[in-house]
Order: C-alpha cells, then sequence, then structure tokens
C-alpha cells in the first residue's frame, strides 16, 4: 500500500506521526510532500524535523506542483488535513483522506467536507451525527483523533521541565491560545510577573510565531519570556503533545487544545475574550459568529470560564486545586470519540481494507 500525507502546514504533522508509526508497522510505503514557504529559517526548520522523524519527503512550490506530483505517482491514498482542490483529477488515479489537523470549534471543521474525499475520519459520534446532517451522501468513519494516541500509549517523554529551564516544584500552566480569534493581545503584560508562583509554557499557534501581521502577539510573547518562569515554544516546537504530558494546567480560547488537554482528566481555564479586527466587532459581529461553531458550547463543559483577564488569576487558582470538571469524560467522548490509544490503528485497518490494486475511486 502507497500512502501520500500532504503537509500543507508543519503544524499537521502530530495528526500524521501516530498514523505513520502504525502504517510503518504495516509496511506501508509512506510519502510526504512539504510546501516551500517564503521564509527560509522555516524551510530550514521542516528540513529538520524530516530528518529528526526520518521521513521521505519531496518539497513542491505550490498546489499546481502538488497537484501534478500527485497526479504521476498514483498512490493508493492521498491524506490531507484540509480541503483540497481538483478532486475529481485525483479521484482518477488515488482515494484520498481528509484528516482534520484541529477538533475545535471552528466552522469549518463542518464546512471543510463541502470537499468531498473518498473517506474523512471523524471523532466521536456527535461530530459524525451532524456531518451526516449536512452531507448524507458523505463517507465518514468514526476512529477518534490520532494526534492523542502517544499520550495515552504511555511512550517516554524525553521533555521535561528541567530541559526547559524551569522548576519542577512547583506546577506548570501551559498557554496554548489559537491565532485567530486568540486572547494573547488581551493579557497583561504583567502576566508572568502575576503567575511567578507557577512555571509557564507559552505555546502559540504555528501563525503567531511566523506571520507578519500578528507581531504584536510575538512582542507581547517574548517579553513573557525575558522571565525566569517562563519557556516560549520555538517554531520547531511544533508538536502540543510533549508540552501537554509535563503541564498541570492548560490556558486556552477557541482552540482544540481545550478539548485536547481536557481529554487526560486535567484542568482547563477558557479564556473567552479574544482581540477582534475592527471587521469583526459590532454590527460586523456576525462574521466573528460565523467563524465559531456552537460547538464551542462544550468549553463550559470541560473547562473553567474566564471572562476576562482580570477573572483568571482566581479561576487558575480555584481549576488548580478543584482539579478537572465533573463530567469532562463524557463531553470527551462525545466531541473527540475514544480515547484508548489506538485511533491510528483504526484508521489503518481501514486503509488497508479498503485499498485495492490499482485505482477504482
Amino acid at each position: 500500500m502507497n500512502v501520500i500525507f500532504d503537509v500543507l502546514h508543519l503544524y499537521y504533522l502530530p495528526q500524521y506521526l501516530p498514523v505513520l508509526k502504525t502504517l510503518q508497522a504495516a509496511s506501508a510505503d509512506v510519502h510526504f510532500v512539504f510546501y516551500k514557504q517564503g521564509d527560509e529559517p522555516l524551510n530550514q526548520v521542516c528540513r529538520e524535523v524530516i530528518e529528526q522523524e526520518k521521513l521521505t519527503a519531496t518539497w513542491v512550490d505550490d498546489w499546481e506542483e502538488a497537484l501534478a506530483f500527485y497526479l504521476s505517482q498514483k498512490a493508493d491514498w492521498l491524506i490531507f488535513g484540509n480541503k483540497v482542490a481538483n478532486l475529481d483529477e485525483l479521484h482518477a488515479v488515488s482515494k484520498t483522506v481528509m484528516m482534520q489537523h484541529g477538533i475545535g470549534p471552528k466552522r469549518c471543521y463542518y464546512q471543510n467536507s463541502e470537499s468531498p474525499t473518498t473517506v474523512r475520519f471523524i471523532e466521536g459520534q456527535h461530530r459524525l451525527k451532524r456531518l451526516l446532517d449536512l452531507y448524507p451522501d458523505g463517507s465518514f468513519i468514526d476512529t477518534g483523533y490520532a494526534k492523542l494516541d502517544p499520550l495515552f500509549q504511555q511512550l517516554e517523554n524525553s521533555m521535561t521541565l528541567e530541559s526547559l529551564g524551569l522548576d519542577p516544584s512547583k506546577k506548570t500552566i501551559l498557554y496554548a491560545p489559537t491565532f485567530y480569534p486568540s486572547s494573547i493581545e488581551c493579557f497583561s503584560k504583567k502576566f508572568a510577573k502575576e503567575f511567578a508562583d507557577f512555571n509557564i509554557i507559552l505555546k502559540p499557534h504555528f501563525f503567531s510565531l511566523t506571520k507578519k501581521k500578528y507581531h504584536k502577539q510575538r512582542k507581547l510573547l517574548e517579553n513573557w519570556a525575558t522571565h525566569d518562569n517562563v519557556y516560549l515554544a520555538t517554531v520547531s516546537d511544533y508538536n502540543l503533545i510533549p508540552f501537554m504530558a509535563i503541564s498541570d494546567l492548560m490556558l486556552s480560547d477557541a482552540s482544540s487544545a481545550i478539548f485536547e488537554f481536557a481529554a487526560l482528566g486535567k484542568p482547563v481555564v477558557w479564556c473567552d475574550f479574544y482581540k477582534l479586527r475592527w471587521s469583526y466587532r459590532g454590527i460586523f459581529k456576525y462574521r466573528f459568529d460565523r467563524r465559531i461553531d456552537e460547538d464551542i458550547q462544550y468549553f463550559n463543559q470541560v473547562a473553567y470560564r474566564a471572562a476576562d483577564y482580570s477573572e483568571l488569576v482566581v479561576t487558575v487558582r480555584t481549576a488548580v486545586d478543584a482539579g478537572a470538571k465533573a463530567g469532562t469524560a463524557d463531553v470527551i467522548e462525545k466531541l473527540a470519540g475514544s480515547i484508548d490509544g489506538h485511533c491510528s490503528n483504526r484508521i489503518v485497518e481501514y486503509l488497508l481494507a479498503n485499498t485495492k490494486s490499482g485505482s477504482d475511486s
């Protein structure tokens, strides 16, 4: 069986790697396609990751070049982390998969299936039912969320607080905001000082560290990182999973990281306050509402809510003392599916069972 993973962005990899390991165990031929970025240091990070993970990879300039490569390779399966164009052409030579790179509350989670891949792997019966209601002719398989498999397989984590220069005697806060809508610019400049009795790991979204338009976010992050109790993840720290494993509590906003961390049975604080562009405020608030899906209501069930930064200090300490919210496990099963460390196995079993010589898509 020949499988190609499309790595449009580096942050797709944490969802792909557990599946890669299972494919390798099944003796599959696996290849990765990376897209050249305008930022050469970012390309270098990708090259380092390719070497570190021992990936067989091809570089392309853009989607047009990727499409030509896929048509020439005629792989059994092409795996994407987001919707893509030209599916009719691709399906003439290969079958296609969508493995969404996040399970958050953004509406695009559901809209992406307007582009019908051969199959889409889904996380839980709630999402499966909603997608089938929206796209009754779609092919959706509930496998669970492969990205979390390593956390439930008790694999050795080489990352430690000491390796990050942090104090192992302190509780550790993991702040993992998304890039938009984000809470970063609503935080106090004194955030690191106000939580000096905690370690703080800053793990912003990939775009917050790489896109020029988020320079104000980077300025705050870099200011906090000057404090001894803070570690700021770099672009090469692309995987959130090792940071989750060594943290006691997470802060996040409109990110699937909230569901991911809650799945570990640890407390989460939802920063329900955001820096919105003027085009998303006032009479244009409908644009924000249109971006966020109704699934955000479940944040209240798994996370402690802070309506603004002034509430955060008290809310964090309440969450640390109380632990995970009651009923969290039921909600996580609903939104992330089975959390058993075997999601990748279910994905690969499906691919193997539905692979035939030649393409019959």
